[in-house]
């Protein structure tokens, strides 16, 4: 069995490894015994959630198997809510999110949504290409931000029943957010036993960048604010990423260990640009080949916590399905594993959450109060000739797939 982690030093980062090796093989085995089962058949249902002026209709997809229940919100493919259960069998809702649509329709942390053309940030919003330069809308700091103003998070997707889950899809327009071509998308998501699969599909009539990513906890799929000890209280419900319906809410997550099977990160501006540098994680704080507590570590970051891509491959690897990162709840038992084929992850710390967002049953959501895993090509790589290539040309397709798998040691 390929080694994960690298040895901890920390005793109970050390025994919490010796549970995930243990976990890993428990896992192998199960995956073995089951492999001539019929998996059960993931219950898909949904309703009309409400109405946006002006837009139209929205509605909530349910997504249920014997594991786990998952709420998928057409407005930005949103993950309302994901519902996992921890050592002791209970179901809780481990992800931020609101009670109702008016709470998403105003969002502007992103909770649980796709984002796009373009996830994460683009240099003073400008890029050529094929020698002609285009100027997108400024929406965070001097920087364009996943997509712009009006991005994928704020479209209303059709929706289509496939096995085990939902397809949604959007046609953006030629010039949206000053992107060029008319862009086809869709985001597949299915849940399978304990795992929640999205896949990312799109084509272009012009060349033009072009990323999807989901936040786990996602979570850029979708910007998962996820915390593994979230107690919810409320009706039971379900959808990975952004929800939480916290009467109970954990205040921070300082208690989760993490993981990220990175050699490497990119080092940042003080306004969260890459410089074109890649940085080794060897002696660094961003070292976290092997689970560490993120309390302790994030006293060790510069700045207000992470924020920062680990590169999971290297420019010209092909894109093929990787493990990427692994976080643990010690006390619930709950471990998020997320895997993907793309070139990188962004940790986020809700560094940027300070208290005055209300969310599920009048929640407070504080700095800290859960993390990202966002995967995604690495940020500003339009501008960047040395990160991984993300211009999607007339006639090629966009793939890529990511794995959520919510299991207990």
């Amino acid at each position: 069995m390929e080694k994960l982690f690298h040895q901890a030093e920390n005793p109970k980062e050390a025994q919490c490894e010796e549970l995930f090796a243990q976990h890993v093989e428990l896992l192998e085995r199960r995956k073995n015994e089951e492999s001539d089962i019929r998996p059960r058949m993931t219950e898909v249902s949904h309703r009309q959630w409400g109405e946006l002026p002006g837009q139209g209709s929205v509605d909530m997809w349910v997504l249920q198997s014997s594991k786990v229940r998952v709420e998928v919100l057409t407005l930005g493919a949103i993950i309302r809510s994901l519902w996992c259960r921890g050592r002791d069998g209970q179901m809780v809702d481990v992800v931020l999110g609101y009670d109702d649509l008016e709470g998403y329709a105003s969002d502007k942390r992103y909770l649980g949504a796709v984002v796009g053309r373009v996830a994460n940030r683009i240099a003073r919003g400008r890029f050529v290409v094929e020698e002609k330069v285009y100027q997108l809308d400024i929406n965070n700091g001097p920087n364009a931000l996943h997509g712009g103003l009006w991005g994928f998070n704020k479209a209303i997707w059709h929706a289509t029943k496939v096995k085990d889950g939902v397809q949604l899809s959007l046609t953006s327009p030629d010039g949206d957010q000053g992107y060029p071509g008319e862009l086809q998308a869709s985001v597949t998501y299915t849940l399978q036993g304990e795992t929640l699969t999205a896949e990312y599909q799109a084509r272009s009539t012009k060349t033009t960048p072009s990323t999807s990513q989901t936040t786990p906890t996602s979570i850029w799929l979708d910007r998962a604010y996820t915390n593994l000890e979230f107690l919810n209280n409320l009706h039971f419900c379900s959808d990975f990423e952004h929800q939480h319906y916290c009467q109970n809410a954990a205040a921070d997550i300082y208690d989760h260990l993490v993981s990220i099977n990175a050699q490497s990160f990119l080092p940042v501006d003080d306004t969260s640009i890459p410089t074109g540098e890649t940085g080794a994680v060897d002696g660094t704080p961003f070292d976290l080949r092997k689970p560490v507590l993120i309390g302790p570590r994030l006293k060790e970051v510069e700045g207000p916590g992470f924020d920062h891509n680990f590169c999971l491959s290297l420019p010209g690897d092909a894109y093929t399905e990787r493990h990427a990162a692994r976080v643990c709840h010690p006390a619930s038992g709950r471990v998020l594993e997320v895997s993907t084929t793309q070139p990188g992850v962004q940790f986020y710390t809700a560094n940027f959450l300070d208290g005055s967002i209300t969310g599920k049953g009048g929640a407070r959501y504080g700095k800290h109060s859960s993390f990202c895993l966002e995967t995604q090509n690495w940020p500003d790589a339009v501008n960047q000739a040395s990160f991984p290539v993300c211009l999607l040309h007339p006639g090629e397709d966009y793939k890529h797939v990511t794995r959520f798998t919510f299991t207990t040691i």
